[in-house]
């Protein structure tokens, strides 16, 4: 059962959050596992220090904060009522610029960053102290944009909080520079410090959300030494890493796993076909229905090479022409039970629809009856999107499923590999066909991130400012 809810007095820092709230290195990240009390611990700092460095005069500007997250609706969602309650009578919100100005001069200003032109805007701001939340979330090059907005003339400190999960976009980057602790051109050790918080270091969750602890403890295992262990070298190597799982055990009731057993396909889901053209290496087609709640099931595929003479690759199937290829899907999508009668939306490779010769290959498949529209190819933000799609919800359940059928898809998903000169991408040297085709049909259906946390409850009240110093944790 659920504890009381705790008073304010009750609500002080423990051992990692002070380190946090004393740290002085340039760049401090928190986290490394769910449930270790990151946004109470970045709240405090902001507000203790838009208090503390107000302007000396009525001349002078106080200090300028910023709290970035993927998306504004998070952002607003986790911090808004929460600083509401710690900065009245100190501070006022203002809804339109989304920011929290002080009676003193200081403001902390609530933004976002889910796209380049986003990161982009931050070029020509300058702020003297800003937290990006969910780190891993975000692109390391817009994490690079947004920290050197991280300047100004003036006293007030100059630093950058982070706080962050194993997983996502800038997983790599963070690790490297935060967890690895290895330094590549003018970054200095001693600018970069990291404190690693578990859920097992945050006793008032364990205490009044025993709930939550229990959740953690109970996941798979892969995904339960990420989160609750906090083990970044769970999302190295393999470019999916623990993201892709494949459980046996939860094929029927399709928790905590990805693949599963075949389900009959509604007739009036959205079916998509993904294509992805090969040349001299394997082709990929693969067919994924969309249900009401916009879960994606890819439930049926194809794979093979198009031509004589390709490279020897493991399980390439068979060499076929592009007229064999596109009859192919055309006779199955007018013969199979799942295909036949529905209206299909077809993506494909962009490459496709260019040719040298006057005749591309949409030309030749529109001859054969198989039409499609080029895909989206922008590469970093499709594979968010595939990553999006691999995300669980708190009960288990994710946003993409594979039929156990689709024997290539499961096969190549986990050997694909970070890019060794760009880690955020997919080496393209690997078995990446069925990636591609999905990628292009998961940029047409796009998601938002899964942010599962650990829900502020108004009743605790919040400890307003620094008054817990002085207190042991």
């Amino acid at each position: 059962m659920r504890s009381a809810a705790p008073r304010r007095r009750d609500i002080y820092p423990n051992r990692k959050q002070y380190q946090f709230l004393t740290s002085s290195t340039r760049h401090t990240a928190y986290g490394g596992a769910r449930g270790g009390g990151k946004s109470w611990v970045i709240r405090e700092q902001a507000v203790m220090d838009a208090a503390k460095y107000g302007r000396p005069n009525i001349w002078a500007a106080g200090i300028r904060i910023c709290i970035i997250r993927r998306t504004l609706v998070d952002l607003i969602r986790n911090h808004l009522e929460p600083l509401k309650l710690m900065t009245a009578g100190i501070a006022k919100y203002n809804a339109n610029d989304k920011c929290f100005y002080f009676r003193n001069g200081s403001i902390i200003q609530f933004s976002y960053c889910d796209c380049e032109a986003d990161a982009d805007h931050f070029q020509g701001i300058e702020y003297d102290e800003i937290f990006i939340e969910e780190a891993t979330q975000l692109l390391p090059e817009w994490i690079k944009k947004i920290a050197a907005s991280c300047r100004g003339i003036n006293e007030f400190p100059h630093r950058v909080f982070y706080t962050c999960n194993p997983g996502g976009p800038g997983h790599e980057y963070i690790k490297r520079l935060f967890v690895d602790r290895i330094f590549q051109g003018n970054e200095m050790p001693e600018d970069y410090s990291f404190i690693q918080a578990k859920v097992t270091d945050n006793k008032i969750l364990q205490q009044y959300s025993p709930e939550y602890v229990n959740f953690l403890q109970n996941l798979p295992p892969k995904i339960r030494s990420a989160w609750l262990d906090g083990d970044w070298n769970i999302y190295s190597g393999a470019y999916f890493g623990g993201d892709f799982v494949n459980d046996p055990e939860h094929y029927d009731d399709r928790k905590w796993t990805h693949v599963i057993n075949p389900i009959k396909i509604r007739p009036h889901w959205t079916i998509y076909r993904g294509l992805d053209w090969g040349h001299y290496r394997p082709f990929s087609v693969g067919w994924y229905a969309i249900t009401e709640d916009s879960t994606m099931i890819r439930f049926k595929e194809l794979y093979g090479v198009q031509k004589s003479g390709a490279e020897s690759l493991p399980n390439e199937g068979v060499q076929w022409p592009p007229e064999k290829l596109f009859q192919k899907i055309r006779e199955m999508e007018t013969t199979d039970p799942d295909l036949k009668g529905k209206s299909i939306m077809g993506i494909s490779d962009p490459a496709i629809f260019k040719s040298e010769t006057g005749i591309s290959i949409a030309d030749t498949a529109a001859q054969c009856g198989v039409y499609s529209m080029p895909g989206d190819n922008t590469r970093l933000a499709g594979w968010m999107q595939c990553r999006y799609r691999l995300q669980f919800n708190e009960c288990g359940i994710p946003r993409f499923y594979v039929f156990n059928t689709c024997k290539e898809f499961i096969r190549t998903l986990p050997t694909l590999q970070h890019d060794e000169h760009d880690v955020e991408d997919l080496d393209t040297d690997g078995e990446d066909h069925a990636a591609d085709e999905w990628r292009y049909v998961c940029m047409g259906n796009v998601v938002a991130p899964i942010v599962e946390e650990p829900k502020f409850n108004p009743a605790w009240g919040a400890d307003p400012l620094n008054t817990f110093y002085g207190r042991k944790s």
